[in-house]
């Protein structure tokens, strides 16, 4: 049986050092605020916003709720991120997506600033990333490393596949695996013959959102095997690999959920320690 990547476990562990971190802060007299900003009710978001703001209480991070309402202008939304862009109080900006549908989420994305940008998305943090600077990782990509590094597999030289392209996921993905010297292919939806290159990855990584769409007679017997994807199979969420299937081939493997939704947001929690102490 595979070895679990547990990524509670892993995310507790993070933000019990995070909270020392903090601590450390503000007894030199620096609070660590984020501001989270939801637009509307959509049902995901309200949940996803919640737990952001358990994980900061958490880690002793002021949190700031910002509810705004479905019908918000474009124009407002970007009024309070230019508040919070001048506000030195506020260390790290995240707004919840998905937007409502007549909101631009790249121009929200690009009207962040950079020293804020905790979510990692914008130009510039993509930017750093791409030639090993210091600006921030996207959450989920991050996050997926972390537990890929706590299977004790080395991944210099190893095969890293990834399924997706995505700008948030897929694209900085891959650049993290080659950052740490993996040989790595991206399978995407035009890809030939996918089985077959699933098939050659010692590190396969699904970030498509296609439920169970990874099955057994596609993972390299040994594999580690991360699961990024989410969908919802009556009510439940469920990934991009059949674990029940995968389990019984790969090396390691993550839940789903548990595995990287928890690391997700235990980065952004790093991310925005991390601004704190850029903004002393």
């Amino acid at each position: 049986m595979a070895q679990i990547l547990d990524g509670k476990q892993l995310a507790k562990e993070m933000k019990q050092r995070l909270a020392e971190e903090v601590a450390q802060l503000k007894q030199k007299g620096k609070a660590v605020c984020l501001a989270v900003v939801l637009v509307g009710e959509d049902p995901g978001s309200v949940i996803y916003v919640r737990n952001k703001i358990k994980d900061c209480e958490e880690t002793g991070i002021e949190s700031r709720a910002y509810k705004l309402s479905e019908n918000t202008t474009e124009q407002e939304l970007l009024g309070l991120i230019d508040q919070l862009n001048a506000d030195a109080s506020v260390d790290g900006i995240l707004v919840q997506f998905p937007l409502p549908k007549h909101l631009s989420e790249m121009e929200v994305i690009h009207r962040i600033s950079p020293l804020k940008d905790v979510d990692g998305f914008c130009v510039e943090s993509a930017g750093s990333m791409l030639v090993g600077g210091e600006g921030f990782v996207s959450c989920t990509p991050a996050g997926a490393m972390e537990l890929i590094k706590s299977s004790g597999i080395h991944i210099g030289g190893k095969h890293a596949v990834v399924i997706g392209r995505s700008n948030n996921v897929g694209k900085p993905m891959a650049l993290l695996l080659l950052q740490e010297n993996a040989t790595v292919t991206v399978c995407h939806s035009k890809t030939v013959d996918l089985a077959d290159i699933c098939m050659q990855a010692d590190i396969l990584v699904a970030a498509v959102g296609r439920p169970r769409m990874i099955k057994a007679d596609m993972v390299k017997p040994g594999a580690v095997v991360i699961d990024i994807g989410i969908s919802r199979i009556d009510g439940k969420q469920v990934g991009d690999v059949d674990f029940e299937e995968v389990e019984k081939t790969a090396g390691a493997i993550t839940p789903n959920p548990g595995g990287t939704g928890p690391m997700t947001r235990a980065m952004l929690m790093y991310n925005t320690v991390k601004a704190a102490r850029m903004h002393g």
